[in-house]
């Protein structure tokens, strides 16, 4: 296969649209040649596909540092996007000349990285978290025990592979997660049962799908080089396999996990029914397992460890959480 090259720039008054197919493999080309994730590359596709549309569909080697500055005012001001989300459109577009179009961005006058606001995260008690899993059905009960007893991410829990469970050392290996680290996680006793029980579904629609030739999604082409039909192997399979199949672009019959919005809204509709005030949401969880380990005096670098967090500050503000109080003080008002 010969190595993509750079579209010609649209002749005066062309449309972009008639590049935007070629273009945009240009653009996954240099995100795989750049080893982002998955979740990165779909993000940064789907920035510069705005982008371009705002500008009228022009290429992006006719806008300048101005076009920029102007499409990502249009974000904050217009559309009120987060700062986060403004960054990471940023971030997308400083991709996109240094790498695609080969012409980095000097200076954008007005514009700098947004800054985060600092919040604390959303703690439910146990009582709390007792009174969702009592609400849920699974496999929506098991996800969020797994990521309450295990800390894991939603995107991690519902991609969790069958070789990465281990009952004999009783714990989970999260491969890839964010950053893409490793990590170990304990697995939780309470659903050893309801995992042995999913583990089995799970082989028995591997078994149907071997039969049907139907392989599993998300494993490398280089990864497959080297463990040859492994997306047809038991243990690459998904511990949640979704429950439809699709047909990928070499046109091969495939099975994805579990989606994350099906346990989503799950928990929402949860969380509702039980008048609960607070916004629940599945990181919730995952913030829970980190406050309630401080709080019965597990060692803040074992929780670090946990959670797969790069600096401990992050783990830090679990600190400001614990059922002490604000910043684990006394009230004064408590000794009137």
């Amino acid at each position: 296969m010969g190595m993509a090259t750079s579209p010609p720039s649209p002749a005066p008054g062309d449309s972009y649209s008639h590049h935007d197919v070629r273009f945009m493999d240009l653009v996954r080309r240099r995100l795989g040649e750049r080893r982002y994730s998955p979740r990165t590359c779909e993000a940064y596709i789907q920035w510069i596909r705005r982008y371009i549309r705002f500008h009228g569909c022009r290429h992006p080697k006719e806008l300048d540092e101005g076009a920029v500055s102007g499409y990502l005012s249009a974000l904050a001001v217009e559309l009120g996007v987060s700062p986060a989300t403004q960054n990471q459109a940023l971030a997308a577009l400083l991709f996109l000349y240094k790498d695609v179009v080969r012409r980095p961005l000097r200076r954008i006058e007005g514009v700098v990285p947004a800054r985060s606001p600092s919040r604390v995260p959303v703690v439910l008690s146990e009582g709390e978290v007792r009174s969702i899993l009592g609400e849920l059905s699974h496999p929506a009960q098991l996800c969020v025990t797994l990521m309450y007893g295990a800390g894991l991410r939603i995107a991690e829990c519902v991609s969790l592979r069958v070789k990465d469970v281990d009952f004999d050392r009783s714990e989970i290996v999260v491969r890839g997660g964010k950053g893409d680290k490793d990590r170990r996680t304990p697995l939780p006793k309470v659903c050893r049962r309801a995992l042995a029980r999913q583990l089995s579904l799970a082989r028995a629609i591997h078994e149907r799908d071997a039969a049907a030739g139907v392989r599993v999604t998300g494993l490398s082409a280089a990864l497959l080089r080297k463990y040859r039909g492994a997306d047809q192997e038991l243990r690459w399979g998904y511990v949640f396999p979704s429950t439809r199949t699709f047909e990928d672009r070499a046109h091969v019959r495939r099975r994805h996990h579990l989606h994350e919005t099906a346990v989503q809204r799950a928990v929402r509709s949860a969380a509702a029914r039980l008048g609960m005030a607070k916004r629940v949401t599945c990181h919730s969880f995952r913030h829970s397992f980190a406050t309630h380990l401080l709080e019965s005096g597990t060692d803040i670098r074992t929780v670090q460890a946990l959670l797969g967090h790069t600096d401990l500050r992050t783990t830090m503000l679990y600190t400001h959480v614990l059922n002490r109080g604000g910043l684990g003080v006394k009230s004064p008002a408590d000794r009137l």
